[in-house]
């Protein structure tokens, strides 16, 4: 038997390097089978938004941004503690001991621009998570992008053509830009049907009361 299509579709803004990003697609994932439990089921999407979109091509060491950016060391072991235990309460391991660089996420967001044109959005989105925040991987350096994207359905070949020229740039570019005209701010920030319903890595049960609510009332508007 055929399986039914989707109920309908969530679209999340999100950055490849945020941690509460990462937290909030576990979150997801286990808020979706509690909709299904009600019989809703959704499409998943994701969209760039760059947190420096000032970041040089290369990316930057760290540690020194982080100081540069938020000076006093105990705000940022502070924040960092506060990330690693959000991410273990879902089964993440967050090691900021291994993140060496912070990098220019635009060629990322073309390679999840790219996973959703071929179907294997899901699973490259999750190794760029993984990739920066478990293993310590510079998900701006070309070659790893393109290495883990063939780990996960995305041929290098295919990425490194892609990289190599402008395809998937404006796209991405004018995605970034839609969001920041419509007031976003924060991420990751959840959208139904062109809605922003809420931003943050909230917890499964929240998310799925909250779609569950704005599937109702944005269904009802529809008919």
């Amino acid at each position: 038997m055929d399986a039914q299509p989707p109920t309908g579709r969530i679209d999340i803004i999100s950055d490849a390097i945020c941690p509460w990003c990462y937290i909030g697609k576990r979150q997801l994932e286990l808020a979706l089978p509690m909709l299904a439990k009600d019989g809703l089921t959704f499409e998943v999407h994701w969209h760039p938004y760059q947190l420096n979109p000032d970041m040089p091509a290369e990316g930057v060491d760290r540690a020194e941004y982080r100081r540069q950016k938020f000076g006093d060391p105990e705000r940022v072991r502070q924040m960092d503690e506060r990330v690693k235990q959000a991410g273990a309460a879902v089964g993440l391991d967050i090691r900021h001991d291994l993140m060496l660089r912070t990098p220019n996420t635009i060629a990322a967001h073309r390679v999840i621009w790219l996973a959703g044109e071929e179907g294997v959005q899901d699973a490259v989105v999750e190794a760029l998570f993984r990739g920066f925040f478990t293993e310590g991987k510079d998900i701006g350096d070309t070659a790893t992008l393109a290495a883990i994207a063939d780990a996960n359905g995305l041929p290098a070949a295919r990425v490194l053509a892609m990289l190599a020229s402008d395809e998937g740039l404006d796209t991405v570019a004018s995605q970034d830009e839609m969001a920041r005209n419509a007031g976003i701010n924060g991420v990751p920030s959840f959208i139904m049907k062109n809605h922003v319903l809420f931003s943050g890595a909230v917890p499964a049960e929240q998310m799925a009361e909250a779609f569950t609510r704005a599937w109702s009332i944005l269904s009802r508007q529809a008919a």
